[in-house]
């Protein structure tokens, strides 16, 4: 057993130093994503998905129509100007702070008394038409990613990921957590709790630091494994001094005796991080999806807040005076200005556990719904569900496989010539009516939208990256070097609890 756990550890750890290492680098960009966020890379340094085509890869979100010959086109492109048949485009994202992820606009809205408002990743934006400028507000939360924007009345209502705020003269903000849902039983998905144990976010900034530390940590056992690897193999060699030897040998037992030492030191921490990781990704991913547990006490998630980090997108719909809310569980409704428990709607429309990235009125009781499950058309008092893109009554699956459908909806407008338009993530824009086309993407834009280094980050610790070279088998990727990662781990400790325990250097 012995022999066995020192050679497999010995050249997975070898093999994987890749891998290991730039998991290690991407998650600690993940885990500081407004640290980074002023950090850009051409989209030619990518594989061809990755470049804007057509309008795709959630370029944009939907459009604003301020008159009949200007319209505001945004999403993750930013802001941009055009007219009513988009035959020109003009940057309309002065003030942003620099970086692409500072202006991916997630909603973009104009008040009732023309204040137009721009809600981004970081915070909320209002437009200056004095100064040609976007101009950041103050909200009174600490959370700062703005989903959606919505006017009831004179009063402007903000979401976020956890709350919802109001105001009336875009500067007093009143925060307002909304009531739980009926039959509330103040669990949590196990998916969002080993999501914030991976990034250490379940004790904050700290918790970060921590998480931080142990990709270091992960980091400089890999590179000190390697160290001795190669150092043994020069050894070997007879053709190296006696001098050049003792170096190579001092280096070796300073490397082991530091990969040992703070190896086992932090090992509960770098399997937890380890074991957690594995379950965020397909296919062990599937296995907790619908999981749900209690909040882990004196932690993040120990929040009274029963909307923690689930909250997408709201409605108002003033002709039955009710609010909609979209949430990662589910759509609810208020028929009382949230005054009591939320209720559940008996039949729910399809929505991918990514979000829903349209979210609108287009009749009595029916609402367009747009995520990377499709695009539908959803009556939410006879819960009658029309797939709007194939014109046809919805059937869902008898069993729930991958949360994505045929259509990956990223965006929805109707502005383009009056004619609906929906965007796919993948293939790009597209026209409802078949005879409609829409204009190809400038190269402005396409120049001026380069990929964020979060997002680059996020392709290689996700193993999104290796699609283009292995195809639908780099989902594999992440199970099966945590699965590696995590035999290199126990077996180093058992080599080191056997040979090297109490041992001088």
């Amino acid at each position: 057993m012995l022999k066995f756990f020192r050679k497999y550890h010995k050249w997975l750890g070898v093999v994987l130093a890749y891998f290991i290492l730039s998991f290690v680098v991407s998650g600690i960009i993940l885990n500081h994503r407004e640290t980074f966020s002023f950090v850009d890379l051409s989209r030619n340094l990518m594989p061809k998905n990755y470049r804007y085509d057509n309008w795709n890869n959630s370029s944009v979100k939907s459009t604003v129509k301020l008159s009949n010959d200007s319209i505001l086109i945004y999403g993750n492109i930013g802001v941009w100007l055009t007219d009513s048949v988009f035959s020109s485009f003009q940057d309309f994202n002065n003030g942003f702070p620099k970086g692409i992820d500072n202006r991916k606009v997630c909603r973009l809205f104009q008040t009732s008394k023309n204040k137009l408002l721009a809600g981004t990743f970081f915070g909320l934006f209002e437009y200056n038409n004095s100064e040609n400028k976007w101009i950041k507000i103050e909200l009174s939360t600490h959370e700062k990613r703005i989903t959606d924007i919505i006017q009831k009345q004179d009063t402007v209502i903000v979401l976020t990921r956890s709350f919802l705020l109001k105001t009336i003269d875009l500067k007093q903000f009143e925060v307002l957590e909304l009531p739980a849902p009926e039959n509330y039983d103040k669990k949590i998905s196990l998916f969002k709790t080993l999501w914030v144990i991976h990034s250490g976010e379940i004790y904050g900034i700290i918790g970060k630091l921590v998480i931080d530390f142990a990709g270091l940590v992960f980091a400089f056992l890999t590179v000190t494994g390697f160290i001795v690897f190669v150092n043994k193999i020069v050894l070997k060699k007879n053709n190296k001094s006696q001098k050049k030897k003792k170096i190579i040998k001092a280096s070796n037992r300073w490397n082991l005796k530091w990969h040992n030492k703070l190896g086992w030191i932090t090992l509960v921490l770098l399997i937890l991080n380890t074991v957690t990781g594995i379950f965020l990704r397909p296919p062990f991913l599937i296995a907790i999806g619908n999981s749900k547990v209690n909040r882990i006490p004196f932690t993040e998630l120990a929040t009274p807040n029963p909307w923690f980090d689930i909250l997408r997108r709201v409605i108002y719909d003033d002709e039955i005076d009710r609010y909609i809310v979209a949430t990662m569980d589910g759509f609810f409704y208020s028929d009382d200005n949230f005054k009591s428990e939320l209720k559940k709607f008996e039949i729910q429309p399809p929505a991918s556990i990514m979000g829903v990235n349209v979210f609108e009125k287009a009749d009595t009781n029916t609402y367009l719904i747009g995520s990377f499950e499709g695009l539908f058309l959803w009556n939410s008092d006879s819960g009658e569900i029309i797939d709007f893109i194939k014109k046809g009554k919805y059937t869902p699956p008898e069993k729930k496989g991958r949360p994505i459908g045929e259509y990956m909806i990223s965006g929805f407008s109707k502005d383009f010539k009056n004619k609906e338009i929906y965007f796919d993530y993948n293939s790009g824009v597209d026209c409802i009516v078949d005879e409609v086309s829409f204009v190809d993407m400038p190269k402005e834009i396409i120049k001026k939208s380069p990929i964020s280094l979060w997002n680059f980050a996020l392709e290689f610790h996700t193993g999104r990256i290796y699609q283009t070279i292995i195809g639908d088998f780099y989902v594999l990727v992440v199970p099966l070097v945590g699965l590696s990662v995590l035999f290199i781990l126990i077996s180093g400790f058992w080599v080191w609890y056997r040979v090297f325990r109490g041992k001088q250097y």
